[in-house]
């Protein structure tokens, strides 16, 4: 990343760019979807980057019906923000955004819950299939009982449950428990009933697992991580929830439980993405701002993330 690169410094370079990738064969109404027709505005009293569409008649820009609409943030500072939380594994907290692009802390939360909903995968397909193995374990986000002063509530903890194609993708959910009803819900939802399913030894996972082609567990509580020649281990999700906690507690340090599925969601797009360049992942991440709306009133009370 070169950034002295005009990209980040010059708002219209930013635009054209970003055309570049939501419009790869030219401009598409935000409104009514259609390709042809439209005219670019080029009088003085026209914002820049703004077209009409002479099917609905209205105006529209790149931003609108995106995650970016209505921002009063120059773009160049958006695509930086977009490319510094795409390249940075371990994630990148509000108040070093704010540092970085000179704006408020307020400003710099809310553009990185933006960025975040961009990265989330709404529309995901089933990890596995024939012949492939997915693991799946769960993890529990928040504070530790014995950092907790004398006389102050013990903080909840939150469980992530996720599951994981090896060389392949990761999807992660909030789950309010671990009860096998819950993550049964999950698994028939993210998880082909052809692959070889692998999990730890916990009562949960045995009825689970007979929906699959097969079933293999080791029993950590015995010490055991791997059996069968290297086959049979969840070191792969084990692997992710590693970067996951090193960026809960070394980066965010406090993550609210309203806002945790946006967080999942932004380490299992870096992580599901991990073979693109730092630039390729960036150009993803925007091409996901489309059809995302997001206000300050939804995503709630900018403290403590």
């Amino acid at each position: 990343m070169d950034i002295t690169d005009p990209l980040y410094s010059d708002p219209e370079l930013a635009r054209e760019h970003l055309e570049s990738i939501m419009w790869p064969d030219g401009p598409m109404c935000a409104h009514c979807g259609a390709v042809e027709d439209i005219a670019r505005l080029q009088g003085t009293k026209s914002r820049p980057g703004l077209y009409y569409c002479n099917h609905c008649k209205g105006q529209f820009t790149v931003t609108v019906g995106t995650v970016l609409e209505r921002s009063k943030v120059p773009l160049n500072k958006w695509v930086l923000a977009f490319h510094l939380y795409a390249a940075s594994k371990k994630g990148m907290s509000a108040h070093q955004l704010h540092r970085m692009l000179g704006v408020t802390y307020k400003t710099a939360w809310f553009m990185a819950h933006r960025i975040r909903e961009a990265m989330r995968d709404l529309k995901v397909d089933p990890v596995g299939g024939q012949n492939k193995v997915v693991e799946a374990d769960e993890t529990f986000i928040g504070g530790k009982a014995k950092n907790v002063h004398k006389g102050k509530p013990i903080p909840k903890k939150e469980a992530v449950f996720s599951l994981v194609e090896r060389n392949g993708k990761i999807r992660s959910t909030h789950v309010p428990n671990i009860t096998a009803e819950t993550l049964g819900d999950v698994l028939n939802k993210h998880v082909d009933e052809a692959s070889h399913f692998i999990t730890d030894g916990a009562p949960q996972y045995e009825p689970l697992g007979k929906r699959y082609a097969g079933h293999s567990t080791v029993n950590h509580s015995i010490k055991e991580y791997v059996r069968l020649g290297g086959f049979v281990h969840t070191n792969t999700v084990e692997g992710y929830f590693a970067i996951l906690k090193r960026g809960v507690y070394g980066t965010y340090q406090h993550i609210s439980e309203q806002h945790l599925k946006r967080y999942v969601g932004e380490f299992d797009f870096r992580y599901n993405e991990r073979a693109l360049t730092d630039s390729e992942r960036t150009n993803k991440a925007l091409k996901g701002i489309w059809g995302k709306r997001l206000t300050y009133r939804r995503t709630g009370d900018g403290a403590n993330v």
